[in-house]
């Protein structure tokens, strides 16, 4: 596997990128969250690329205008539609023998594939997808009901309970938001469940089950979604050995059907 470095135009802008050469004829596009590098957190998009690589598939990264060394000002995952065409146009350039290309997405990178309707895409890898249109802290309910329910599993905690060291005040305002109705999809969520029901090829939704962002996303979605994959005891980056590999044999999986 041949790491190289190299940048493309964006609307007169240079944006960086890092492809992983291999030879397949299917390629993963990793389109960064937040305001994240294409290495991704405690660089752990780069060492999945190559892992990726190493496994005969070629990985394109970029960082989008205004992100790290790109040139341009950032204009958030809501407008990083092209951005993500001018990726995929280069990884086609640098790796022609490529017949089909998946992208693939972490948090409000996943979003920004969602909104931009997966065009010149043959399929998505939907990891963690931000709905969260104003992000106050506040856990969704099911959220809170599902922290609350671990608790009472743990003997410790109980034994905390009675002998009163947990805070009635605290118990009682999170037993109150656990109750509550779980409150209307956002318009962003409206928006992401648009541009995905425009799109025609394979998708896979990959959640962490004990990530704030894969809980806000399933309280706003339907449950019951074939599509939809959860890695138990898993966090926002899949940083457990467990959940990276959960998330390695999934994208291998979708990147093998043919």
């Amino acid at each position: 596997m041949m790491r190289k470095h190299l940048d493309f135009d964006c609307a007169g802008h240079r944006l960086a990128a890092t492809l992983d050469e291999a030879p397949g004829k299917t390629g993963l596009l990793m389109v960064s969250g937040g305001n994240e590098t294409r290495a991704g957190a405690f660089s752990g998009m780069a060492a999945l690329a190559a892992r990726i690589a190493d496994h005969g598939y070629p990985v394109f990264r970029f960082d989008r205008r205004g992100v790290g060394d790109s040139e341009g000002r950032n204009r958030g995952f809501r407008d990083a539609a092209a951005d993500i065409a001018a990726a995929i146009a280069a990884f086609r350039a640098e790796a022609p023998q490529l017949q089909r290309i998946y992208g693939f997405g972490n948090c409000d990178g996943a979003s920004a594939l969602m909104l931009a309707n997966g065009r010149r895409l043959d399929g998505l890898l939907l990891a963690n997808p931000w709905t969260i249109e104003n992000d106050a802290g506040a856990l969704p309910p099911a959220a809170i009901r599902s922290r609350y329910m671990g608790k009472l599993r743990d003997p410790a905690e109980l034994l905390r309970l009675l002998k009163g060291q947990v805070s009635i005040a605290k118990l009682a305002r999170g037993l109150r938001q656990a109750i509550r109705p779980p409150a209307p999809p956002s318009s962003l969520a409206m928006e992401m469940r648009h541009g995905l029901s425009r799109f025609t090829g394979p998708v896979m939704i990959l959640l962490a089950e004990r990530d704030r962002t894969a809980q806000a996303f399933i309280a706003s979605w339907d449950k019951s979604d074939p599509r939809i994959a959860r890695c138990p005891d898993a966090t926002h980056a899949f940083a457990e050995p467990h959940a990276g590999d959960w998330i390695f044999n999934q994208i291998i999986k979708a990147l093998s059907d043919k």
